[in-house]
């Protein structure tokens, strides 16, 4: 295993693991025999009888998340995605749709937490799991029953056929060897 790389599994499998190399040194086995039976490095073994000894199995228990929690709890998070969910003209703006500054807006109204247009991007991402969709462009005069009927009439005879499409006929020059052959 390499230093620094943290080991696959849960928490709650890796805190076993700990617990289990503990077991095994106070049955009597060595740091070597513990590290190769529970996968880890012997300097890992010790490293837990040493947090054992001085905390404890408090020291060996998982800790909780790396990095900042985040700034809105569970329920204020529920209750932005269904505001979302509900649209931008549920919330009071004139077009349906949601920017980074309306989303930031909305939710320091409701929750009095402000977010950077970053920040919102981030919390979007993460916590919500969602990503960025761009709506299509189209013409508010746009009459779908012509345009259907067009791309059943009158595109498929405007349409390259498979006779017309491909590579010209220019027969390729034969190529000249620049060192002449000997007879």
């Amino acid at each position: 295993m390499l230093w620094g790389m943290r080991p696959h599994g849960t928490p709650e499998q890796l805190e076993r693991r700990r617990r289990n190399a503990l077991a095994l040194l106070r049955a009597g086995r060595t740091f070597r025999d513990v590290a190769q039976r529970v996968k880890a490095s012997v300097s890992s073994v010790v490293r837990w009888q040493q947090v054992y000894r001085k905390k404890g199995l408090k020291g060996i228990r998982h800790q909780s998340r790396w990095g900042r929690p985040p700034r809105l709890s569970a329920r204020q998070q529920d209750d932005v995605r269904r505001r979302l969910e509900q649209g931008a003209i549920a919330a009071g703006y004139s077009t349906n749709l949601w920017t980074l500054k309306r989303i930031a807006h909305l939710i320091e109204k409701h929750h009095g937490v402000h977010y950077t247009h970053v920040g919102v991007w981030k919390f979007l991402r993460t916590q919500l799991r969602w990503s960025c969709q761009k709506p299509e462009r189209r013409a508010l005069q746009r009459d779908e029953e012509a345009i259907e009927h067009w791309k059943r009439t009158d595109w498929p005879r405007i349409k390259k056929t498979a006779r017309t499409w491909g590579p010209s006929r220019v027969p390729r020059r034969k190529r000249v060897s620049a060192h002449p052959q000997r007879p």
